[in-house]
């Protein structure tokens, strides 16, 4: 992948669906100048790759599109979040920055070297994260412009147990986590989240991971922008860590897109 085309995708859904898949994490694909600046060998990348990356997320989030009875629209990041994050702040209001993980990782999911401890992650800020809020932000915006609302739905998945990284990782791993927002998840939206994955033996909120991406555009002012995080446990469609997908995979995206129907209001 190269700076002339961009690093991300927004595929089109119906001109009147409000929802947009938000897929972050689903790459493991690192440009080779920004895989220079990383320190582990290629076995350790590998293994890296595998923990961090949320693996066939992009499938589950193409299937689910594919069977919603009014087409979402998909925002899918093409690159690794070992290039950079681009669900993290970009400064020093991101937590994770206390792991070494803020939006361009200095550290791993084991809290070991990933780049040097002088590395600059600034042209990575300007060159991969600031393009993809924006063209996040201008999908958001054409969404409100053409129906007068969206809903940003994030697709992610979670191991079953806790890495060292993690913040929480003390606390309940559900099969299905809905991380949410006091302003930008309203009790609907949960509620048709609840009711599409009940199926899956367990639903808990915001932990082991809270919050939902919204455009710092919207966030905390526009109350006609949704947001709900999914976080899938992997051993409920995938071998760990990085393994392929199961026929749990199917499943998963039937529930997903019963939850865009119920919000598009197409159920």
């Amino acid at each position: 992948m190269t700076d002339t085309a961009p690093s991300f995708r927004l595929h089109p859904g119906a001109p009147d669906s409000p929802v947009i898949l938000h897929v972050p994490h689903s790459s493991r694909v690192i440009p080779e100048d920004v895989r220079a600046g990383i320190v582990l060998d290629d076995r350790e990348l590998g293994v890296e790759s595998d923990h961090i990356t949320d693996a066939h997320t992009a499938e589950i989030a193409e299937a689910a599109a594919e069977a919603a009875g009014r087409t979402p629209w998909r925002f899918v990041n093409g690159l690794s979040r070992l290039v950079v994050d681009p669900e993290r702040f970009p400064d020093e209001r991101e937590e994770m920055l206390a792991a070494g993980m803020g939006a361009v990782y200095t550290r791993t999911t084991h809290r070991e070297d990933l780049r040097r401890a002088d590395f600059d992650g600034r042209p990575l800020i300007e060159r991969y994260f600031r393009p993809y809020a924006a063209a996040m932000t201008a999908a958001v915006t054409e969404r409100l412009d053409a129906v007068g609302r969206a809903v940003v739905i994030d697709v992610h998945s979670y191991p079953t147990k806790a890495l060292p990284y993690e913040l929480h990782g003390d606390g309940p791993r559900p099969p299905v986590c809905l991380g949410t927002d006091s302003f930008h998840t309203p009790p609907a939206l949960l509620d048709a989240a609840r009711e599409s994955f009940a199926g899956f033996g367990g639903i808990g909120l915001d932990s082991p991971f809270a919050g939902t991406y919204v455009p710092l555009r919207y966030y905390g002012t526009a109350a006609n922008v949704g947001a709900l995080m999914v976080e899938i446990r992997r051993d409920l469609y995938m071998e760990e860590p990085g393994g392929p997908a199961g026929p749990g995979l199917d499943a998963l995206a039937a529930a997903l897109a019963q939850l865009v129907d119920r919000v598009s209001g197409s159920a």
